[in-house]
């Protein structure tokens, strides 16, 4: 019974991306490892861009000072 959790920032994924994820991941699952895609369990935990660090910042600094970049 495979458990998959995937963790993406909150920054607009969209209900079709979700389930093109979920689909993925157990068809991988499934092709890879002849897992039964009826037990194959996939989450997908959306986590604020605060909550989230890169590089020595948080995503939210990251994304504007790339915006202020962009914008110079």
């Amino acid at each position: 019974m495979p458990y998959v959790n995937i963790r993406v920032t909150n920054e607009g994924v969209t209900p079709e991306q979700k389930l093109q994820l979920i689909e993925g991941a157990t068809d991988l699952l499934q092709r890879v490892l002849n897992k039964n895609p009826a037990t194959t369990f996939v989450i997908i935990d959306e986590v604020e861009t605060d909550n989230w660090g890169v590089n020595r910042q948080n995503v939210t600094t990251l994304r504007q000072r790339e915006a202020a970049a962009r914008n110079t």
